[in-house]
């Protein structure tokens, strides 16, 4: 089979993810009684928390609970995939309902830059696996930083005062450093274009 070009492969990403990002929250919502429980707090404080991490500096490693039943740790993709990080404030909230279902429609693409996601929210288990149930279920593992609550959202820095995490990310390459952060106005979806340029740079 005909490898495709890398250039048009990341060309291709690109128009994707651009034509994405104007996706309203209404088209991915898959019932309107799913949409009614969609919990809206209103605009809220775009940053409250202080970066313990920097760009270049090995990535802290980490054990949560899975909704799979298992437990994930970062170092276990050390040597073998690059890893994004996407914290979201809660379950159950417009934006945070918004961005992840995003990532499954392009998960052949983060596998073509090699890369896994894990999706951490400082919500439990229980709440966790009804939303992404409701939301349709997603590709990547989705684990509960809920106890010792927001451990690895205070580690890496972006645990709020009111004890959500902040919305962001963050991409490790292969040997555990981390290449890219975001903490993003908590209000907002982070463009999926500025990950996909952050990805190439992997390469």
């Amino acid at each position: 089979m005909k490898q495709r070009h890398p250039i048009r492969r990341s060309i291709a990403f690109c128009a994707l993810t651009t034509l994405l990002a104007g996706v309203p929250f209404s088209a991915w919502a898959i019932s309107d009684a799913y949409k009614e429980n969609i919990y809206h707090a209103g605009p809220l404080k775009p940053r409250d928390s202080k970066l313990k991490v920097k760009v270049g500096q090995r990535a802290p490693d980490f054990t949560l609970p899975a909704l799979g039943g298992e437990r994930i740790s970062l170092s276990q993709y050390r040597g073998k995939k690059n890893v994004m990080l996407t914290f979201i404030p809660a379950a159950w909230t417009p934006v945070c309902s918004d961005q992840w279902p995003g990532y499954n429609i392009v998960n052949d693409l983060f596998a073509a830059h090699d890369t896994i996601i894990l999706g951490l929210s400082v919500d439990n288990l229980p709440t966790l696996f009804s939303w992404t149930n409701q939301m349709g279920r997603l590709w990547f593992p989705v684990l509960s930083d809920f106890w010792p609550h927001g451990q690895v959202a205070k580690r890496f820095g972006v645990l709020r005062g009111d004890g959500t995490a902040e919305r962001a990310i963050f991409i490790i390459d292969k040997q555990g450093v981390i290449r890219y952060i975001d903490v993003h106005n908590i209000n907002e979806r982070p463009p999926l274009e500025g990950i996909v340029r952050e990805l190439e740079k992997l390469k």
